[in-house]
């Protein structure tokens, strides 16, 4: 039996909340007043390319309208608030990114600038991904049929191969991996499976 869409998008979720960890820690650092800029840069790459680029892309262009298929409304349904907070999510990424190599020099302002925008990120993001994980992804298990998932998930493994390009998944889930031996987290990759579906 192959996963469920819903449940390949709840397992990317464990790595982000793993990598979202890292960030709260660097976070930490920062208003302390200092930056590790190098770490800094892996977060953002990640949060951009895995948890925006590969993972919300999957959402906004093959799960929400799958749904709003069914009848929920692109408007002002539930999908319609995760796209506004994917796009605020990119607006803190960007303040993240724009002000590391500041911060990394020691500017105050960039320090504070770069906290800011870590801590609003994770807030959304760990609410964002408990009401995915709650109330989102059953509604759209039970609105989609076996064979909308099953189409689903053939359109998810094409964004993993084609859009993203064979290797870069398992560079991103490297990332996460990095980020936790350094700062002390605990590591939530499953065994076994990738969190997009591939197999390890």
């Amino acid at each position: 039996m192959h996963a469920k869409p819903t449940q390949i998008l709840a397992q990317e979720h464990q790595v982000i909340l793993q990598v979202l960890e890292c960030l709260e820690k660097m976070a930490d650092e920062a208003a302390a007043g200092r930056l590790d800029g190098g770490s800094a840069r892996e977060a953002v790459e990640f949060f951009r390319g895995f948890a925006d680029r590969c993972h919300h892309g999957k959402e906004e262009v093959h799960l929400f309208p799958a749904m709003e298929a069914k009848g929920y409304s692109p408007e002002c349904g539930p999908t319609a608030v995760m796209r506004q907070e994917h796009e605020l999510g990119r607006t803190h990424i960007r303040g993240m990114d724009e002000s590391i190599a500041a911060a990394a020099e020691g500017d105050r302002q960039a320090l504070e600038r770069f906290v800011r925008n870590a801590r609003a990120y994770l807030v959304l993001l760990r609410q964002h991904i408990d009401k995915e994980d709650h109330c989102l992804f059953p509604m759209a298990d039970q609105a989609l049929s076996e064979n909308d998932q099953h189409f689903l998930l053939g359109l998810f493994a094409r964004v993993e191969d084609e859009e993203m390009g064979a290797g870069t998944h398992e560079r991103f889930v490297a990332i996460a991996e990095r980020l936790a031996d350094r700062y002390g987290v605990a590591k939530t990759t499953p065994a076994g499976a990738g969190c997009c579906g591939h197999q390890q």
